[in-house]
């Protein structure tokens, strides 16, 4: 359990080093709640795929989230899936809980639930490298 948290806090800094170096500033990290949604009428009451700020949902970028908790149009830094944006809402996606979006469904249900750790990725300042 030490050398988790050891590790754990290694891969935190390298991530925060790695963004820090690239110009973007990055907030500690937290553990959100992780689903997923396609833009099926199972999913979304709709079958549009535009999301609640007017884009169209695109997979491997668009992030569901409580506008509260981040506001639309924010960087999130998903461990281990890439960089996302807070482009839609959902009425289950409330406080510290995420809804990825998936190409199709099948993809959706498969994903599950996962607790992961996810950045907030400030403004972008001058890159150092």
């Amino acid at each position: 359990t030490a050398a988790f948290a050891a590790q754990d806090q290694d891969y935190e800094q390298a991530v925060m080093a790695y963004f820090s170096l690239a110009g973007v500033q990055v907030r500690h990290p937290i553990t959100v709640t992780a689903t997923a949604y396609c833009a099926c009428v199972h999913c979304c009451s709709k079958n549009d795929g535009i999301t609640k700020s007017g884009t169209k949902a695109m997979p491997s970028h668009t992030l569901a989230v409580d506008p509260n908790f981040i506001p639309l149009g924010t960087k999130v830094y998903i461990e281990g899936l890439g960089i996302y944006t807070a482009e839609d809402t959902g009425g289950s996606i409330k406080g510290n809980r995420i809804d990825i979006f998936m190409e199709d469904h099948e993809q959706a249900i498969k994903f599950g639930s996962h607790n992961l750790r996810i950045y907030i990725l400030e403004e972008e300042t001058t890159p150092r490298i």
